[in-house]
């Protein structure tokens, strides 16, 4: 009968246990290894914008503290370029002026790449990265 299952275990099912266990909450934290793996690719993650800085800040913010120090700074420095671009594209449909916007949004993009690119080497030596022109909306 279906009231007589059970699980591995032993225990019996259908009476307010599910069938299956999920993964604990905690993770562990980061090994030396990963942890400036993490941080590294935040930085790199700048060439696609600031969606890649913020994934990274918010799921390994606290198992590693390199890659929350390092994420955060990516973060910071990626967001306003990227709403800038973000309004540029927008932007590029207006008739007139519309080539103008498309010239800027691809010169902010080279922008960010090249100093994400520059960060992400840095930091992948191991060494903290602190751009120079950074707002730190994020503290």
């Amino acid at each position: 009968m279906a009231d007589d299952a059970r699980d591995q275990t032993g225990n019996q099912l259908g009476h307010g246990q599910p069938p299956y266990h999920g993964v604990p909450a905690n993770a562990l934290p980061l090994t030396a290894n990963e942890d400036r793996q993490w941080a590294t690719l935040a930085h790199f993650g700048g060439i696609l914008g600031c969606v890649p800085a913020l994934l990274i800040y918010l799921i390994f913010k606290d198992r590693g503290p390199f890659t929350a120090q390092e994420s955060k700074e990516a973060l910071n420095f990626t967001l306003p370029p990227t709403i800038a671009a973000v309004l540029c594209n927008l932007l590029v449909f207006v008739p007139v002026v519309g080539n103008i916007f498309a010239v800027l949004a691809t010169l902010i993009w080279i922008a960010v790449t090249c100093f994400s690119v520059a960060a992400g080497i840095h930091v992948n030596r191991g060494q903290p990265h602190r751009y120079e022109f950074n707002l730190r909306w994020i503290k």
